[in-house]
């Protein structure tokens, strides 16, 4: 970073990100006292730097509008890294008018494929996957690790059946997607995606010639150069199943330390679509947020940001304001409509994905406990061993009985 921006202020005098916790469900203190005091202030990035952190609701929702915010900087002689992230750990290289054009371009092709109408066509497919690993974990009996048995292959099958991916090379991509979400070793997650990009873009090709009813034949058929169909279909695939795996795990951990939230759902299983709401409201598996460059000066909150600032819109610190909803840090799948929670983001950076992921957690959760309603943990919650070194976070395992 250059030294006109290291003279605006010593990163060794600010909060210093990623903040601590005490468990995996706790939201870091941290994140509470800058909301409540400067809810868009200046921090210490994981990799040193000076970045603007945007912690309540209402700044949060501005920072998501804004589109003089992008991933792409214009300023790239002085740039402020966010972390080792090979994703998420600096700006894209495109220009802003190629980043416009390639984030309108991928929201038209994609936006189909992920409609809710669709998602919800898809959701038998999904109750059948479901059905298929809960037998297969009663069958084992308990103790089990929940991860493994369930949140982590049910978004794989379903993101294979929806791109139209081998299930037979799960194993494959799951390792290189696991690496490419590293942040302790740069250069290997960097390998990581470039195979994983060679990979998936073997497959568009191959769907050229061999189309089927999935996103990647779609993708196939649209006027996309191979480079950012690389790109494109790597990225999917990435995000189409990591980040669910986390949810997923987090959203039982929620109800499961919540044993009166449990027994309602259990009760009352209309209740999961309120759940998963609470569950993506709440939920906190990554501490990272998501990183943006100004284009130009812009004013979020009532601070001004000059061009080229980094800005990180962390979405778990806005969802728990008390300006936008009541008691925020209680868990509560009863509570009434209200603010719209920002776990998908917001505006024209609202997740693609969002459908998709509502989906297969009504239908895991859901079907989760009624399987097992008497499920538990047989460790403490603070013994859980988060993935500190992950960009999606999560923890290692969840070790169940029922």
């Amino acid at each position: 970073m250059a030294d006109d921006v290291n003279d605006l202020e010593d990163p060794a005098d600010l909060p210093k990100l990623p903040f601590p916790r005490d468990n995996p469900l706790d939201l870091p203190q941290t994140y509470h006292a800058l909301r409540e005091g400067e809810p868009v202030a200046r921090v210490c990035t994981q990799a040193g730097d000076v970045a603007w952190l945007v912690t309540g609701y209402e700044e949060a929702r501005e920072a998501f509008a804004e589109r003089r915010l992008g991933r792409s900087t214009p300023t790239p002689e002085r740039v402020s890294r966010i972390s080792n992230s090979v994703l998420l750990g600096g700006p894209r290289s495109d220009t802003i008018e190629v980043e416009k054009t390639k984030h309108d371009r991928m929201r038209r092709l994609f936006a189909p494929a992920f409609s809710a109408r669709r998602m919800s066509a898809l959701a038998p497919r999904i109750r059948e996957f479901v059905d298929t690993l809960l037998d297969d974990m009663a069958e084992h009996g308990p103790p089990a690790d929940l991860r493994e048995r369930i949140s982590l292959p049910l978004p794989v099958l379903v993101i294979c059946e929806l791109l139209g991916v081998p299930y037979a090379d799960r194993g494959h991509f799951r390792k290189l997607a696991e690496t490419v979400g590293n942040l302790s070793d740069p250069r290997q997650a960097q390998d990581a995606m470039d195979a994983l990009s060679d990979y998936t873009r073997k497959i568009v090709i191959d769907k050229r010639e061999n189309p089927g009813e999935d996103v990647f034949s779609d993708l196939a058929r649209a006027d996309v150069p191979d480079e950012e169909v690389a790109l494109l279909s790597a990225g999917l695939l990435f995000a189409g199943h990591e980040t669910t795996i986390n949810q997923i795990d987090y959203g039982v951990l929620l109800l499961l330390s919540n044993p009166e939230q449990r027994d309602a759902l259990v009760a009352d299983p209309a209740m999961i679509d309120k759940a998963v709401e609470e569950i993506l409201r709440v939920a906190a598996p990554s501490n990272h947020g998501l990183p943006r460059y100004a284009h130009e000066d812009v004013t979020i909150g009532g601070v001004t940001i000059e061009r080229g600032d980094a800005v990180i819109i962390a979405m778990t610190a806005a969802n728990r304001d008390v300006r936008a909803f009541a008691d925020p840090n209680r868990f509560d799948i009863g509570r009434a409509p209200g603010s719209q929670h920002l776990g998908f983001g917001y505006a024209v950076h609202y997740c693609i994905g969002a459908s998709l992921a509502r989906v297969e957690m009504r239908e895991m959760i859901g079907g989760l406990f009624r399987r097992f309603p008497t499920l538990s943990l047989t460790v403490p919650l603070e013994e859980l061993t988060e993935r500190r070194d992950s960009l999606t976070g999560g923890v290692d395992r969840i070790p169940v009985t029922w």
